[in-house]
């Protein structure tokens, strides 16, 4: 299957790493939820070549997950906003960083922690059921189909 494929799948993990699914995309990503908006920043902390930083932001602006934002008129400059799409990524991002912590932070532990400013504690995410709030396991979850993707299955 070649990379552009992806969004046709009948899969949401496949139609989301067809947006999502390289590593640049990721790490503006991370910035982005650590404020970076600006072009340059983005580029100075990524040192990441300006037309593959370029690329990407377009990418993430056409699939909805940032938006460009004027912040100068002369010259127009934009910076770049995580959108409501963008902020539901949230807790994919915060459970990869918890994943990487956990396999591979080294002696000195994480390089950030992350700290739930309600109760003052650090936050270790958690996938919870959405009914009664058990945590998740994957021994404890079974997929159920849907009929298009049985079908689409079945043709293969």
């Amino acid at each position: 299957m070649k990379w552009n494929e992806l969004s046709d799948q009948h899969c949401s993990l496949a139609r989301s790493l067809a947006v999502l699914g390289d590593r640049w995309t990721l790490m503006i990503l991370r910035d982005a939820f650590l404020r970076v908006r600006r072009f340059d920043d983005f580029q100075a902390r990524l040192g990441i070549a300006r037309r593959v930083l370029h690329e990407r932001l377009a990418g993430l602006v056409e699939a909805g997950v940032l938006e460009k934002v004027p912040y100068q008129e002369r010259p127009l400059r934009h910076e770049y906003r995580l959108t409501q799409k963008g902020l539901d990524l949230y807790p994919v991002i915060l459970s990869l960083v918890h994943w990487g912590d956990t396999h591979y932070a080294g002696e000195d532990g994480p390089p950030v922690r992350f700290r739930h400013k309600s109760c003052g504690h650090t936050v270790e995410p958690v996938l919870t059921c959405s009914c009664c709030q058990e945590t998740l396991r994957p021994r404890e979850v079974q997929p159920e189909f849907s009929e298009a993707l049985k079908l689409a299955l079945k043709t293969a």
